[in-house]
Formats: C-alpha cells, sequence, structure tokens
C-alpha cells in the first residue's frame, strides 16, 4: 500500500476554522470543489464531490471536534475507492499545524503522483481560504495536465 502525505502550516489561531473549513458544505466548497454537495459534520454523512473530470463521494468515518477529520472514498474512480483520507490539526505557536494523509493506494501509479500533486494544490487553497479569506477551488484551481 501507497499514501499520500502533506504538511501544511496555516496562519491561525483557530483550529475551528479550519475543522469547519473541512466539515461544512461552504467550507469544503470554499477550497475543494464548488461542487460540493453534503455536510461531512456527522460520522456516517456522505459528501458529493464533482470537478469537471470527474468526482468523488466520501463517506465521513471519524471526526473528533476540532482535531481530526476522516473520511472513506465509496465513489470515484478505481484507484480511489477503499482509501482513505484523513485531516489532524493542531496549534503550533502562531500556526495551526495541518498533517494530511490519503492513504492505501493498492499502488503508486502515475494517476496517484498527479493526484498528490493536486492535494498540495488544494490544501494550500485551504490555507489561503484561511489566511485570506478566499480559497481556490476547482474550477478556479490551478490546472496541471490534462486530467486537471
Amino acid at each position: 500500500m501507497a499514501d499520500i502525505l502533506h504538511r501544511v502550516g496555516i496562519r491561525s489561531q483557530s483550529l475551528q476554522d479550519i475543522y469547519d473549513a473541512l466539515t461544512t458544505e461552504a467550507g469544503l466548497a470554499g477550497w475543494w470543489t464548488s461542487n460540493t454537495q453534503g455536510q461531512g459534520n456527522q460520522v456516517g454523512n456522505i459528501i458529493a464531490f464533482r470537478f469537471g473530470a470527474g468526482g468523488f463521494d466520501m463517506k465521513v468515518t471519524a471526526l473528533e471536534e476540532p482535531a481530526h477529520v476522516s473520511w472513506e472514498v465509496v465513489d470515484g474512480p478505481a484507484e480511489w475507492v477503499g482509501t482513505s483520507i484523513s485531516f489532524d490539526i493542531r496549534q503550533e505557536n502562531d500556526y495551526a499545524i495541518l498533517l494530511f494523509k490519503h492513504a492505501n493506494w493498492r499502488e503508486p501509479v502515475e494517476f496517484m503522483h498527479h493526484c498528490s500533486t493536486k492535494w498540495a494544490v488544494f490544501l494550500l487553497s485551504l490555507k489561503s481560504l484561511i489566511e485570506e479569506g478566499e480559497g481556490k477551488p476547482d474550477p478556479r484551481d490551478i490546472k496541471i495536465d490534462n486530467w486537471n
């Protein structure tokens, strides 16, 4: 199994702001994709994320307010189905540290490399949303290739 890992420092004194951006429809639409449907604030909920090139359905599997959010991919590209996504947040001086993991890829295929870069793009969008009040969700994100 292979994992995508990222660490992002977000200038914020409020873990709750980041947690809300990961668990509310408006928050998720503000940094990942503007075409988001569903609330991530209850374990068992399904959140639908749609992009020009396709989409994903995530089942909320764990919530520990304001420090942890986990999802399981229940629909989307075959490489994603059955993988898990987690966000762990902790305060470190003036920064909230976000540890991101997209775990349990069956193998590190080329699409995983693409997804790792896109996760970095979107996590920086989350950083912008919290620090500056505006993210760059799909379709306004940085495009990196024909997969978008």
